[in-house]
């Protein structure tokens, strides 16, 4: 017989699981940006027909799921606002300095500093709520920061001053992550996961359309060949479509805190797969300050578990 206490922990594992699956989907775009960069392919064009190549399948499960287009606009003005806000914060602005970044930096180092997002989530938690960290979450924090300093290069002057700008633009990416999984973990429940990751795809699509007609070279898209368009599909659905609902749903049933932990198995499925296609290879210092990034992140969450 299945108790109450039985079924709440099975939901909060599915949650878990969605997460870290969704983590893991988003940690290979990188890899295959990389690789269109190589093809001559401009990081805003792979940005912006990502988005919109996915932009129709986010449409069509989310008015599944909403019911009908009626129930989408007739949900609180707040929470489409706070929708919307998220996207254009994470999926449009941070998408562009993330792609950017990748076109500086190695993919496996940008995938272990985006990763620092879950220690901007406490932080701007205790200052939301007013609430100084425990010394365990400063602690956690601190090792996190130091996390990062070794992996961009930490004493190595040459090697820091190689990623120094890609690796600042990827902790404003990180930042804007941070922001949407805590806009998230409040909305969510209010929209549902389907119509919020709809509305917020949907902003971050005609922002990033009107920034890569604006400021971008769409002619290039004509010189595209067939490999080219299968990646970008690819990529619109298995690592933007997908890990998006993924991580949606999974927010709304562990939280943002618990979510992102579950996303550290993000920068370790980066380096794998970076070191095996790309033949990417970190110094042991990167190693050392991607575990520590990974560390601080799992005190955070067993600091939380103990308080509850």
């Amino acid at each position: 017989m299945t108790t109450p206490s039985s079924t709440d922990k099975r939901y909060r594992l599915i949650g878990t699981v969605l997460v870290a699956g969704g983590a893991m989907l988003f940690a290979v775009k990188g890899l295959f940006a990389k690789w269109l960069y190589g093809q001559g392919v401009s990081f805003e064009a792979v940005v912006t027909i990502r988005a919109l190549l996915a932009l129709p399948a986010f449409w069509l499960f989310g008015l599944r799921n909403a019911g009908s287009s009626r129930t989408l606009l007739t949900a609180p003005r707040s929470a489409l606002a706070a929708a919307m806000l998220g996207g254009f914060l994470c999926y449009y602005l941070g998408a562009i300095v993330d792609f950017y970044a990748l076109t500086l930096i190695d993919a496996s180092i940008e995938r272990i500093l985006l990763f620092s997002y879950p220690a901007m989530v406490v932080l701007i938690s205790s200052v939301r709520d007013r609430q100084w960290p425990s010394r365990k979450v400063v602690s956690a924090v601190s090792i996190t920061y130091l996390g990062i300093f070794l992996a961009v290069g930490g004493f190595e002057k040459d090697v820091v001053s190689a990623n120094l700008l890609g690796s600042g633009l990827v902790l404003v990416a990180a930042l804007t992550y941070a922001i949407y999984f805590l806009i998230g973990a409040r909305y969510t429940h209010v929209l549902g996961s389907a119509r919020f990751t709809l509305v917020a795809m949907t902003t971050a699509g005609v922002a990033l359309g009107l920034h890569f007609a604006l400021l971008g070279t769409p002619g290039e898209i004509k010189n595209y060949g067939a490999p080219i368009w299968l990646t970008l599909i690819f990529m619109a659905i298995v690592c933007m479509f997908f890990p998006a609902l993924m991580q949606a749903e999974g927010v709304k049933r562990v939280g943002a805190q618990r979510g992102s932990v579950a996303s550290t198995v993000g920068p370790p499925t980066t380096i794998l797969l970076a070191a095996v296609l790309l033949h990417e290879r970190l110094t042991v210092a990167q190693l050392i300050g991607t575990a520590l990034i990974i560390a601080g992140i799992l005190v955070v969450e067993l600091r939380r578990k103990t308080a509850r």
